[in-house]
């Protein structure tokens, strides 16, 4: 894991320095300035991951990431943060924090997404941050923030749940979008985007010159990692040599190394394909300088993951195929990675990696380092493209909001038709414009209550209520429930269910507060759209801790800043129309010249990691089972073991249960098992804490 760490008091702190009997500073620490308002680089990053520009004493701007800028750039936008404009420190390519000093005064500007989140904490009569929680909870030696976790297992999705707080007791969150700015130790934290009115909708571009903007942006954040300089990453073992039925990728996997150069993950889907045929196509030198990864003119290893256990029938085997067919391109290497039952979800749980925080990818980490390790040492990955490109079904409100009624015939007709026919989907559009329009005339307040009520009655309905009034059967719901569940300001998470009812006052008890206070400025759909894509980036950082690959760096390009900025700008109208996000790709490819795209194009593909996740459940019951028959959660009175257990046996049986929401309460637990078994602490010095963050383990909530 790699973090920077700095902080701001009115009185200076001592840094680290030879004979200083008082300090106190990170371990394994690169001092990138130092006092008054000092500034580490912390874990293995590589020496073009970490630039300082210096415009004058106390006036310097330190980029840390995949930053596309050149020097000039970074002292430019170092001027403009003097002057106050900290836009342009997140406008330039790729995925990076930037931290500026102008002074005594220290700004800090997070992403809009929320992968690169910044974190404080009030300490030493002044302010520290960092890009990790772990290390500021055990500068304070911070308790488990048992309330938090309710939170984020009750309503992971909603802001007003969750607020800026973090695992741990003490500990703050900067929202996305927004810049935690320093002065002598006071902090105030601002947003650095322009809010949209509620009540008229902000000036849209035309659908071609938006989609424009989307290719011009994707082309840009995948031509800065071409152009950041190639690695080889350092293998722990020398290649033993020829073995029999073993090439160099199968030993080199073997060995736990990735390969050098960069390379892509190509499972047939729209979002990775397209940055593989990005990444191929643009012009740039292949390989690393010493010349690895330049075989055969191939400047890009395409990774592929087949799922023997799993199966998936049909629509995985339509997946491999194309995935097959874009691999035909001259410039791509392709391997295909194939895994049985040792690579299914809940497999070897019992090893991996502290976390900085909770979430569900703990549960699929060991299958996804299987695929990564036989990657690239820089290997781009389509996360993020479905929250930045496809539509909310709550902009459906934002539409009728408009007055644009029309447009939702086709996105309303295609629900109609996403489960077959049956004798009930004549209602489904009817009953989805009803939800759409009640969304649009309830004020927030009303609805951040009505979930609250939720919470404290125990109503978690699936969204299945508007056809149940028709006589729709359970059989005739699939997307039209989720559709019609997200019909609203928020909503309860999938496990939910399973907490206990003191877990659940506490969280509604929260709402009620964030509906007592002003409330937001943005539309219900994209409000939720917003706070979908943070959960999806608060996991995409899990997901990167948890799989991390030694040498390895994980790029996620629709995460990047000017990326999310230019889907955001995409009409709403085109938005939610059937096949948007295949639509606007293609149209991204096509512009670049890459105008062949195989057959079938912009299919679904959740079908077969859904069965994964099944058949992994089932194999792992047993020890499932296990993990709860003691677990933390119950110590810490948000669950009942038993109500788990049965919930485990019943889900690997097929009853047709919320697999996400499990999902959530077993990676929970896993990481709860995890912190408590740590030793050691983030700090050193002789001022540096005696004792590490959760110390004391899980000490329950006191009852409301």
């Amino acid at each position: 894991m790699r973090w920077l760490v700095g902080w701001s008091s009115a009185a200076a702190m001592p840094v680290q320095g030879a004979g200083d009997g008082g300090t106190v500073h990170p371990v394994g620490a690169q001092l990138l300035w130092g006092d008054p308002d000092p500034l580490w680089a912390v874990g293995d990053w590589r020496p073009d991951e970490v630039r300082v520009v210096q415009a004058a004493p106390f006036t310097r701007l330190a980029v840390l990431g995949c930053c596309g800028a050149s020097d000039e750039q970074l002292r430019a936008g170092l001027f403009t943060a003097r002057g106050g404009a900290l836009r342009h420190l997140t406008a330039w390519p790729g995925s990076y924090t930037a931290v500026a000093q102008v002074g005594r005064r220290i700004t800090i500007a997070g992403d809009l997404a929320g992968a690169r989140p910044v974190f404080y904490t009030p300490w030493a009569r002044g302010t520290a941050y960092a890009t990790a929680a772990l290390p500021l909870a055990d500068l304070i030696e911070a308790q488990l923030d048992v309330s938090h976790l309710a939170a984020l297992l009750a309503c992971p999705e909603t802001p007003e749940a969750l607020g800026d707080r973090t695992p741990y007791a003490g500990v703050r969150r900067v929202a996305p979008g927004h810049a935690l700015i320093l002065r002598d130790g006071a902090r105030e934290i601002t947003g650095y985007e322009p809010t949209a009115s509620l009540a008229v909708a902000a000036p849209q571009l035309e659908a071609a010159k938006a989609v424009d903007g989307v290719r011009d942006a994707l082309v840009d954040a995948v031509r800065a990692r071409l152009a950041a300089p190639r690695h080889a990453p350092d293998m722990p073992e020398p290649d033993p040599g020829p073995v029999p039925g073993m090439g160099p990728a199968e030993r080199r996997a073997a060995r736990g190394g990735p390969a050098p150069g960069i390379g892509a993950d190509l499972s047939g889907g729209v979002a990775s394909g397209t940055l593989a045929l990005l990444a191929a196509g643009l012009p740039g030198a292949p390989g690393t300088p010493l010349g690895h990864g330049t075989a055969a003119g191939e400047r890009l290893l395409a990774v592929t993951f087949n799922d023997l256990a799993a199966g998936g029938g049909h629509l995985r085997e339509a997946e491999l195929e194309r995935a097959r067919s874009i691999a035909a391109n001259p410039r791509l290497h392709h391997v295909v990675v194939a895994a049985g039952e040792e690579a299914l979800p809940y497999a070897d749980l019992d090893i991996g990696p502290l976390t900085d925080e909770p979430g569900p990818s703990l549960v699929v980490a060991e299958r996804h380092r299987r695929r990564l390790s036989a990657g690239s040492a820089d290997h781009l990955v389509g996360h993020g493209a479905r929250q930045v490109l496809d539509a909310h079904p709550a902009r459906l409100a934002d539409l009728l909001m408009d007055r644009q009624r029309r447009r939702l015939l086709r996105p309303v007709a295609a629900l109609a038709k996403a489960d077959g026919p049956s004798a009930y989907s004549l209602f489904v559009p009817f009953t989805v414009y009803r939800a759409a329009r009640r969304l649009a005339r309830t004020p927030y307040r009303e609805g951040v209550r009505e979930v609250a009520s939720q919470l404290l009655e125990r109503r978690f309905e699936d969204g299945t209520e508007g056809l149940a009034a028709v006589g729709g059967s359970q059989a005739a719901i699939g997307a039209v429930d989720a559709s019609l569940a997200a019909l609203a300001w928020c909503r309860p998470g999938p496990a939910a269910r399973w907490l206990t009812g003191e877990a659940l006052a506490e969280v509604s008890v929260r709402l009620h507060e964030a509906a007592d206070r002003p409330g937001p400025v943005e539309r219900p759909g994209e409000r939720r759209a917003r706070a979908a894509l943070a959960r999806h980036a608060a996991d995409q950082r899990v997901f990167e801790q948890a799989a991390e690959v030694r040498s390895q760096r994980l790029h996620a390009p629709f995460l990047d800043n000017q990326v999310v900025r230019a889907c955001r700008a995409l009409p709403e109208a085109l938005r939610v129309q059937p096949g948007a996000r295949a639509s606007v790709l293609r149209a991204v490819l096509a512009g670049a010249g890459v105008r062949e795209l195989p057959p079938g194009w912009g299919a679904p593909s959740h079908a077969s990691s859904t069965a994964a996740v099944r058949t992994g459940l089932r194999a792992a019951v047993d020890d499932l089972v296990a993990l709860f028959d003691a677990p933390l959660l119950a110590d810490a009175g948000l669950i009942e073991a038993r109500v788990v257990r049965k919930a485990l046996r019943g889900a690997a049986q097929g009853e047709p249960l919320p697999l996400d929401g499990l999902a959530e309460l077993v990676s929970t637990e896993l990481w709860l098992r995890r912190l408590l078994s740590r030793r050691g602490t983030c700090w050193t010095g002789s001022a540096a804490p005696r004792r590490r963050a959760v110390a004391a383990g899980v000490v329950p909530r006191p009852s409301l």
